[in-house]
């Protein structure tokens, strides 16, 4: 039966979702699946919990299933709102709006302001527009709908009071925007409170490790939560709070945060909350100690400088580096002698300690750092089988070298966790000393 007095807007809070990805490409990998990454994040600040995350392929009847069983449950919490991407396009098997709208019994009928915004663009762009793009135009009647200024498909809800569809284009350089100016400012009219997060990186510790020292503060704190979440190299403890407003959530969460701190069997390993990798860690604590650093890397690659200038503003922080593969480029660029490398091989304490004093000096930084080692497939001796590397980390006081060893570990496993490990022991000389 149709309707024809639809509900335009949601009549009870929104307080759970799931996110409903339509592709076909999706499912056959051709395409990563960034969006529902992107969403999740933006509904957990909005207080919205996302209990499933779904694909489907371009497909009416799965299409149909997938979305009845995300509002009706079928053995499974029930979502207030479903989050679509994707299937919104001019061709015959983009049928996502086509779907929901029989789901929710509603007409399609022309929508006028978006036909005009579709010719427009095609304008503007000087391309020819076909007759199936109309169908972009052609929305469920009664939904809402966001314009999009980033394509020519335009983005939509849907509902009928204690349902919501939201319906949004697949690409994400159209979606993030469009959520984030539109759908953003829509949704937080129907929430009724929010989720804080606070993310403590830890690196040096296994998740069971870190699971085993917080167990009991895990299982005792309801609200605000925290949960361990395992990285490549390091593990992610999340606090997250739910309040009325973000002020007291925060509140709470840097409570639980500053717990964890305080824990001495944690703190050690920590390098930073709320920061999105080492690498960015390193930049800010070396540009607010006014320090700089540079790099010598045999097994690395030049990953470290790689990862570190892909940070903004690391020019403050890092001066520059050396990539020494051979022997004869570690000995002519960064100094180490011939007899270090006879006596202890390239692999060792001592020519780790002299790659990281030869890139210092060399440079003028105040603190050097180096990685040399086996990373695989090939190579590796008895005494340092493949999956050893040394690094050195050197400063005015000295320098300091540490042997890691990552048996039955890919290559680039080994070379991102070196690069991850480096970078990781030039923060705690910074934080471990009053000046360098």
């Amino acid at each position: 039966m149709i309707m024809h007095t639809p509900s335009r807007h949601p009549t009870a809070p929104i307080r759970t979702a799931e996110i409903l990805c339509v592709g076909t490409e999706l499912l056959l990998g051709d395409i990563v699946n960034t969006n529902a990454a992107f969403l999740s994040k933006r509904l957990a600040s909005l207080g919205i919990a996302v209990y499933h995350q779904t694909v489907v392929g371009d497909h009416p009847e799965r299409l149909r299933v997938a979305l009845s069983d995300a509002f009706e449950g079928h053995g499974r919490p029930a979502a207030d709102l479903v989050i679509l991407s994707g299937g919104l396009g001019p061709t015959y098997d983009d049928l996502t709006k086509e779907t929901v709208a029989a789901y929710f019994g509603r007409d399609m009928e022309l929508h006028q302001e978006s036909l005009d915004r579709i010719s427009d663009f095609f304008t503007r762009t000087g391309r020819v527009m076909t007759p199936n793009n109309q169908k972009q135009a052609m929305m469920p009647v009664g939904c809402e709908v966001f314009p999009n200024d980033y394509g020519t498909a335009p983005a939509l809800a849907v509902s009928d009071g204690t349902k919501t569809a939201i319906m949004l284009p697949g690409p994400p350089a159209e979606l993030i925007p469009i959520f984030d100016q539109l759908v953003i400012p829509f949704l937080r009219r129907y929430t009724d409170g929010v989720l804080i997060s606070r993310n403590i990186h830890v690196m040096g510790l296994g998740e069971s490790t870190v699971e085993t020292l917080l167990h009991d503060l895990m299982v005792s704190s309801k609200n605000p939560t925290v949960a361990p979440y395992c990285k490549s190299g390091e593990v992610r403890l999340r606090v997250t709070a739910r309040a009325e407003d973000e002020d007291t959530a925060a509140a709470m969460c840097d409570g639980l945060a500053d717990t964890i701190l305080a824990n001495p069997a944690i703190s050690p390993y920590v390098y930073g909350v709320d920061c999105e990798n080492i690498e960015t860690a390193l930049v800010r604590l070396f540009t607010e100690k006014g320090l700089t650093v540079a790099s010598a890397e045999s097994c690395t690659g030049g990953m470290i400088g790689q990862r570190i200038t892909a940070v903004p503003g690391a020019s403050a922080a890092y001066v520059g580096g050396f990539v020494t593969y051979t022997n004869d480029v570690k000995i002519r660029l960064v100094g180490v002698n011939p007899a270090t490398i006879d006596a202890h091989t390239e692999v060792s304490h001592e020519t780790a300690a002299e790659m990281a004093m030869g890139a210092r000096e060399r440079t003028g930084a105040d603190v050097g750092l180096s990685t040399t080692g086996y990373a695989g497939p090939g190579g590796g001796t008895e005494e340092n089988p493949v999956g050893t590397v040394y690094i050195g980390i050197a400063t005015r006081q000295g320098v300091e070298t540490y042997r890691l060893y990552y048996p039955r570990k890919s290559r680039d496993y080994i070379r991102e966790a070196v690069a991850s490990r480096v970078m990781l022991e030039a923060v705690r000389q910074v934080l471990g000393q009053e000046s360098l």
